[in-house]
């Protein structure tokens, strides 16, 4: 990836031009918010999430994001039908295991839905740790542990079942089986909205189902969130605007945009 800030102007593109298909299992505090954001980059969402019409419906989405953020008996499995009929389509699927660690029931599906191989897992560094068995994760949605320090479970996850890795924080790290890729930037106003990275994972699967490569993709919509989160920023008077102002960033970005973000390959 010699040239980022062509790769992610190409990649939002894609997704301008193709309005990607995103099917979306998420937990009920984000659904609004996922939709909207969804809908801000040009992407098509439908939060399909019963069983019986998940694994259909994967079957034809260009993604699919599976969020373990608030999951109820039905969701649990709608989620493992949605996997596996991605799996068998070929769609992309993005996990998101939201809070798990101390958290049972969330903890056993995100290792059931993990050893199915997401194209994408998405995380705080102490979920990735939780989801690599090397850590018993954070506290509630809030992680307790670096991006640095997440490193070595992302690549783990990579090796053992060919996910794509991307580990948020105050910078993230996205994992390949080659590469690290780090995006520098965006605002701290992030970590005061509810929904924020739950949607990030629902984009990611917007943009890696059309970019040249799913990484190009993944690499792309953080470069995005950061950037779109720098700008919202900017023109907020709190977290209520901050919010309006994001998904106006989402809706309004520009190209020039992504070179407010440092994007360096390991």
């Amino acid at each position: 990836m010699e040239n980022f800030h062509t790769q992610c102007v190409d990649a939002l593109h894609a997704v301008r031009t193709h309005h990607p298909l995103v099917g979306a299992i998420t937990n009920s505090v984000v659904t609004n918010f996922t939709a909207n954001a969804l809908l801000a980059i040009g992407a098509a969402p439908a939060m399909v999430d019963i069983p019986g019409e998940s694994g259909p419906f994967a079957a034809i989405a260009n993604a699919v994001l599976i969020n373990l953020g608030t999951p109820t008996p039905t969701q649990c499995e709608a989620a493992l039908e949605s996997a596996t009929s991605a799996n068998e389509a070929g769609t992309c699927w993005v996990l998101d295991p939201v809070a798990i660690g101390p958290l049972p029931v969330r903890t056993q599906l995100a290792h059931q839905l993990v050893a199915l191989g997401p194209s994408i897992v998405r995380g705080n560094p102490s979920e990735i740790i939780a989801l690599a068995g090397l850590g018993e994760g954070g506290r509630g949605v809030d992680s307790a542990d670096a991006v640095d320090a997440a490193i070595d479970a992302a690549r783990h996850i990579n090796s053992e079942y060919g996910s794509l890795v991307a580990v948020s924080g105050k910078s993230d790290a996205i994992v390949s089986a080659d590469a690290i890729v780090r995006v520098e930037g965006g605002s701290d106003m992030l970590t005061r909205i509810t929904g924020a990275g739950c949607s990030l994972g629902a984009l990611a699967g917007a943009f890696a189902s059309v970019a040249r490569t799913q990484l190009d993709g993944l690499v792309a919509v953080h470069a995005l969130y950061a950037a779109a989160s720098e700008i919202a920023a900017e023109r907020a008077r709190g977290t209520g605007t901050f919010q309006m102002e994001f998904l106006d960033a989402l809706d309004n970005f520009r190209d020039e945009d992504f070179e407010r973000v440092t994007i360096i390959a390991q």
